[in-house]
C-alpha cells in the first residue's frame, strides 16, 4: 500500500519526519512517497497543480495526504475524497475542485470523534490516522459522514477571441520554466493553421513557433512547448532559475502574469 505526502512544510524543520514517524508507528510495512514539500505556504493552487500532474501515475488505492492549508475552521472541514480509484485526505479549502476535472466518486466529512484533540498539526494528528485506517482496508464511512459536495474554487480561465488567447502563468518550476493555463486543445482550436506570436508580458520578446522538445533550439534560446502537463510552457533551453538562465528570471515574469497569443491568417 502506498501513502503519499504533499505539503508546504519544507525539509528544514521536524514536521515531515514527525508525520512519517506517525505513519510507520501505525503501519510499519507501508510505503511512503514524498511528492513535494516545497509548496509555497498555504498555496493550494500550486499544490493542486503538482497533485493534478502526479496522482494519475500512481496505482489504484493509493492514499494521498495533502498537508497544505489544513487548519479546520467554520468554512473549511477535513475530508476524505475518492476519485480515480484513489483516496485524497485534506482540508475542504477548494483544493479538491482544482485537482479534479470530474466530480469525486465519494466524499466523506471526517467525524469529530475520530479527530485528535490537537488541532495545531492536523496533517500528523488527524490525516495520518485516517490514511492508515484506509491502508488497512478500512471503509471511509467508518471514520466519516458521506456528503455530496466539495468546496469549489474558480481560477482565471483563458480569455478566447476569434484570433487571440489571453492566458496566465500558473506555475513556475525549479528551472524557471513558465507553465501557463493554455491547453494544447485551446491553442489548436483557436489557432488552427494560422501563424502566431506569443507575447511575453513585461518583456519585449515574443515566440513564433511551438517545438516538441527543448533541444530543438540552441542552449540559452527561448522556446515554447506543450509539456507533459498538456499546458503551454515557456522555457529557456538549459536555463536554470537562480543562475541567470531561467525564463522567469530572464523575462521578468511571475505567477499570474499574462501571456497573450495572437493569430494571423497565412
Amino acid at each position: 500500500m502506498l501513502i503519499t505526502l504533499t505539503s508546504d512544510m519544507g525539509l528544514k524543520d521536524y514536521y515531515v519526519a514527525a508525520i512519517k514517524g506517525a505513519i510507520y508507528s501505525q503501519l510499519s510495512d507501508v510505503k511512503v512517497v514524498d511528492i513535494s514539500h516545497d509548496i509555497p505556504p498555504f498555496d493550494i493552487v500550486h499544490a493542486s497543480f503538482v497533485l493534478k500532474n502526479t496522482f494519475k501515475h500512481f496505482p489504484k488505492n493509493t492514499i494521498h495526504i495533502i498537508g497544505v492549508d489544513t487548519e479546520k475552521n467554520n468554512s473549511s472541514s477535513h475530508l476524505i475524497v475518492k476519485n480515480h480509484d484513489q483516496y485524497f485526505i485534506g482540508a475542504d479549502n477548494g483544493i479538491f475542485s482544482l485537482i479534479f476535472e470530474k466530480k469525486p466518486d465519494g466524499i466523506w466529512n471526517i467525524n469529530r470523534n475520530t479527530e485528535s484533540e490537537s488541532h495545531s498539526f492536523p496533517t500528523k494528528d488527524i490525516f495520518v490516522s485516517i490514511a492508515c485506517h484506509l491502508a488497512r482496508g478500512g471503509l471511509p464511512a467508518v471514520v466519516g459522514k458521506e456528503i455530496l459536495e466539495i468546496k469549489s474554487k474558480q481560477l482565471f480561465r483563458p480569455i478566447i477571441d476569434i484570433n487571440s488567447i489571453k492566458g496566465m502563468v500558473c506555475y513556475i518550476d525549479k528551472y524557471g520554466n513558465l507553465i501557463t493555463n493554455i491547453t494544447k486543445k485551446i491553442f489548436y482550436d483557436v489557432g488552427k493553421e494560422k501563424s502566431f506570436k506569443i507575447y511575453l508580458t513585461r518583456s519585449e520578446y515574443s515566440i513564433e513557433k511551438i517545438h516538441d522538445n527543448y533541444n530543438k533550439v540552441i542552449e540559452g534560446e527561448r522556446i515554447a512547448i506543450f509539456g507533459s502537463s498538456g499546458f503551454l510552457e515557456i522555457a529557456i533551453n538549459k536555463g536554470v532559475k537562480g543562475s541567470g538562465g531561467g525564463a522567469s528570471q530572464l523575462f521578468g515574469i511571475s505567477i499570474n502574469d499574462i501571456i497573450t497569443i495572437e493569430f494571423k491568417e497565412k
